[in-house]
C-alpha cells in the first residue's frame, strides 16, 4: 500500500506565504505525476498544480505566478510554495500521486487526507 501525508497547512493573513509538503511512503517502485488539488467549502475539487517525474509543471490560472510546485524524487516528496495568498485560496489542499508499486504493475492514483489552508483578509 501507498500512503500520502500532507503537512504545512494553517492560518495566514492575506499576502502571506505557506509551504505545503506531501510525503509518499509504502510500497513504491516509481512515482509519475504528483499533484496538488484543493477544495473550498461548497465548491468542487480543483487541480492547483502538477509536476512530472522529469520536473515539467502545470498550474491553474488562478495561482500562476504565486504558487510553485516542486518535488524531491529521492525522498518521494512534493511541495507547494504558496506566496501572495488571498482569501479565495482558503481550502483543504490534497496531495495526489500516480504510484507504481512494482515495475510490472500499472500505476494507481493515491490521495492524501488533506490539510487546511485558511487565509484571512
Amino acid at each position: 500500500q501507498v500512503q500520502l501525508v500532507e503537512s504545512g497547512g494553517g492560518l495566514v493573513q492575506a499576502g502571506g506565504s505557506l509551504r505545503l509538503s506531501c510525503a509518499a511512503s509504502g510500497s513504491i517502485f516509481s512515482i509519475n505525476v504528483m499533484r496538488w488539488y484543493r477544495q473550498a467549502p461548497g465548491k468542487e475539487r480543483e487541480l492547483v498544480a502538477d509536476i512530472t517525474s522529469g520536473g515539467s509543471t502545470n498550474y491553474a490560472d488562478s495561482v500562476k505566478g504565486r504558487f510553485t510546485i516542486s518535488r524531491d524524487n529521492a525522498k518521494n516528496m512534493v511541495y507547494l510554495q504558496m506566496n501572495s495568498l488571498k482569501p479565495e485560496d482558503t481550502a483543504v489542499y490534497y496531495c495526489n500521486a500516480d504510484c507504481r508499486p512494482i515495475a510490472t504493475m500499472p500505476a494507481r492514483r493515491y490521495w492524501g487526507q488533506g490539510t487546511q489552508v485558511t487565509v484571512s483578509s
